[in-house]
């Protein structure tokens, strides 16, 4: 089992207001799943997803990521165990704009303090395989919403970590580069990566393999999809 979650809950407090974005949260994903996460706004969706992917730690209950339970971790700890383990993929794409697509995709790598040479060969093989390698030496904004998200994948890819997190991936596309972002991780999926996707839409969730639906920071259902 790659994650499971105890009882999360996490509580934002101000001097005036207290805030419960999830409330008792139990879930166990295994490696190799697809898992769609749903449910109205603020229902505790993205506070879900920033704990598992090691952005933020609950208020109270564990979280039991490969093996490690990480709630009492620091930043510092959460940063090391997330490093080369976890990839994400933003709705805003999240590019830097200064930086070509080779370098994009290239960056995780130097955290990673790896070898250039190696880097060049993860990177090249990367946009080969996600069919942007025409693009480059390109930068962001001369590239359409559909290959921007190409890039971000590639990016999340390169360090070929356990865990994909996807925020609405197909949020700022249309529908025929939303439905190709949708393949690619499909096809990501079937190879073998574990994607954890949030998203509004039941066309999206439907390419996962299970759906849990979330309702004021509580899991109020979980099923399985039909294959598609």
């Amino acid at each position: 089992m790659l994650i499971r979650t105890e009882n999360l809950k996490k509580i934002y407090r101000t001097e005036e207001i207290e805030t419960t974005a999830l409330n008792g949260v139990s879930v166990k994903i295994d490696e190799g799943d697809f898992v769609a996460i749903m449910g109205p706004s603020g229902c505790g969706k993205s506070t879900l997803l920033n704990i598992l992917g090691l952005l933020d730690s609950p208020s109270e209950g564990d979280y039991v990521f490969m093996d490690n339970s990480t709630a009492k971790y620091s930043e510092r700890d959460r940063a090391k165990l997330r490093k080369g383990n976890v990839g994400f993929v933003f709705q805003s794409f999240n590019l830097i704009d200064e930086l070509t697509v080779y370098e994009n995709v290239e960056l995780p790598l130097i955290y990673l303090k790896m070898s250039a040479s190696e880097r060049k060969e993860r990177v090249k093989a990367m946009l080969e395989h996600l069919q942007i390698m025409h693009r480059i030496n390109h930068f962001p904004q001369q590239l359409s919403g559909g290959q921007q998200q190409r890039v971000a994948v590639a990016r999340a890819l390169v360090t070929r970590p356990k865990l994909i997190l996807a925020d609405e991936p197909t949020g700022n596309l249309d529908s025929e580069n939303g439905n190709e972002v949708m393949r690619l991780l499909t096809e990501l999926n079937e190879a073998g990566t574990t994607i954890v996707m949030v998203t509004h839409s039941e066309h999206d969730a439907s390419f996962s393999r299970r759906i849990i639906r979330l309702l004021d920071g509580q899991v109020v259902s979980e099923n399985r999809t039909a294959i598609l």
